[in-house]
């Protein structure tokens, strides 16, 4: 007897997608279209494509103005904001220098974005070859936990945005009365902004990684100008003769030796994930020279954000009395309706910009290889704007500067260590050379034992478990565990060691 037609509609088999010829799996249950290496046709990426996608990222602004709200100078946060970003590029491209001390060598010589151009793949399918098909697994449900709390932040940041253009336009949207309660965390006005700003980013979901490059190169012209603008202003309004810069130092000793640490591992933090799964960018590279400029415009581009961020920070405790490490809530201030409109616009793009390609994208690759009969990209970026958009409550992780750090460093415990086991596994126990094919394969050579590579297994362990206490103290403080928190300030250079 056949199903009724209305009913059948709802059935999983029916949500499954068409298997496609070109799939190395041997069926449709371990790979589609989008998990397979990208043809030739499809790779569009060129070197500006690259540069317009790390310009005017609107985190390196707030990591550096949070930094000073911290205690630190801007002569000890700046060199933390440069180091970081150093060794994340260095991490995600090639420099080709020599290789004759062997770990240090490979780390900078070789990078995850070299192995998507040799195999056209992304992180998720090359992990299998180091961790073993199913222990990859767990890497993978980790990177998409990650990134759709991305994806939450960012919206949220785009909710406050759209809330400083509307205000710019109709001063009456602040007086717009709450009717929420208190313990939300929320106001009426603040969650109306939030699916303005959802609604008006889940359109640009849709569009294909191909295409969405063009929307780095509106981002890269209007976002810069707005920073440099902002820095001005600060210059401007600052007493003449006012140092900016010592004035904000509270730490001393030891205490700000630590703190300089901590705002490394945040560095680090901020593109961590991205230093595992480049792949899933670089794969659509039009050539491996594309991929290289990245090694100047990383630290370039955010040492410069956090230069302008850290500046109008230390300005804004001159001109207000504290120091504002949100550009928004500065923008709050400004009396200029114009101003405050093109400043919170800039600010919307860049973070649709980042929102997109570093969170959405990233957890539907994610998705694709968890469930690939039934997700591709484009359905996955649907269910990170639904399950990511609304299930977490980005505002109660914002709440603080402090607060702020703690969650960019904390996972950074564990991508550290999926980096170097990744970059080591590729080029020095494989030599370079991996079985595609098998890849797709779970009886295939990258079974290992029952699926999971026992060494990789160990090794991240080892990696991870001396850094817990210090997270754990780090999310608690009434945790007392010594000084094994301060290995925790350094989590990622730990985990890659």
């Amino acid at each position: 007897m056949t199903a009724h037609p209305a009913k059948s509609r709802w059935t999983l088999s029916t949500w499954a997608l068409e298997p496609e010829a070109s799939t190395l799996a041997r069926n449709s249950e371990w790979s589609n279209k989008d998990m397979d290496p990208v043809p030739q046709p499809l790779r569009t990426w060129t070197t500006w494509n690259y540069v317009a996608y790390w310009i005017s990222d609107a985190a390196a602004w707030e990591l550096a103005s949070s930094m000073i709200a911290v205690g630190l100078s801007w002569r000890q946060a700046l060199p933390a904001i440069a180091v970081g970003h150093i060794i994340i590029a260095m991490v995600m491209v090639s420099v080709l220098l020599g290789a004759d001390v062997p770990f240090i060598a490979v780390a900078f010589r070789f990078s995850t974005g070299d192995v998507a151009i040799n195999a056209q793949r992304f992180f998720k399918v090359l992990t299998r070859s180091s961790f073993g098909f199913w222990f990859s697994y767990f890497s993978v449900i980790s990177r998409v936990v990650l990134a759709m709390f991305w994806f939450s932040i960012q919206t949220y940041f785009g909710s406050e945005c759209v809330y400083q253009m509307l205000k710019a336009i109709w001063p009456s949207t602040a007086r717009i009365p709450n009717h929420l309660p208190k313990s939300a965390g929320i106001t009426t006005v603040q969650m109306m902004c939030y699916l303005l700003f959802w609604l008006f980013q889940f359109p640009f979901l849709l569009v294909s990684p191909q295409r969405i490059r063009h929307l780095f190169l509106l981002k890269a012209a209007i976002v810069p100008a707005t920073w440099v603008a902002m820095l001005i202003w600060a210059l401007r309004e600052a007493p003449p003769g006012v140092s900016l810069g010592p004035k904000h130092a509270v730490l001393s000793g030891s205490a700000a030796s630590w703190a300089w640490l901590s705002s490394l591992n945040s560095a680090f933090g901020i593109y961590a994930t991205l230093a595992v799964n480049i792949p899933d960018f670089t794969r659509y590279a039009k050539n491996e020279q594309a991929q290289y400029v990245q090694i100047i415009i990383v630290p370039v581009v955010f040492t410069l954000a956090g230069f302008c961020g850290m500046a109008v920070a230390s300005a804004s405790e001159v001109i207000y009395g504290s120091v504002i490490w949100d550009p928004l809530q500065l923008i709050d201030r400004w009396d200029s309706r114009a101003a405050s409109f093109f400043a919170a616009f800039s600010f919307t793009v860049a973070t649709l910009g980042t929102n997109i390609s570093a969170n959405s994208l990233s957890a539907a690759n994610d998705m694709t290889v968890l469930f690939p009969r039934y997700i591709n990209i484009r359905r996955g970026q649907i269910i990170c704007a639904v399950i990511g958009g609304w299930a977490l409550c980005p505002w109660e992780i914002l709440a603080s500067a402090p607060g702020f750090l703690t969650f960019m460093s904390g996972y950074t415990v564990f991508l550290g260590p999926f980096a170097a086991m990744y970059v080591f596994t590729y080029w020095i126990v494989h030599k370079g050379n991996v079985d595609v094919p098998a890849m797709y394969d779970p009886r295939g050579r990258y079974r290992y034992w029952n699926g999971i590579n026992w060494r990789a297994a160990v090794a991240l362990l080892f990696s991870v478990i001396p850094s817990l206490p210090g997270l754990a103290a780090s999310i608690n403080p009434d945790i007392r565990v010594g000084n094994a928190s301060k290995l925790f300030d350094i989590a990622w250079l730990y985990g890659v060691h």
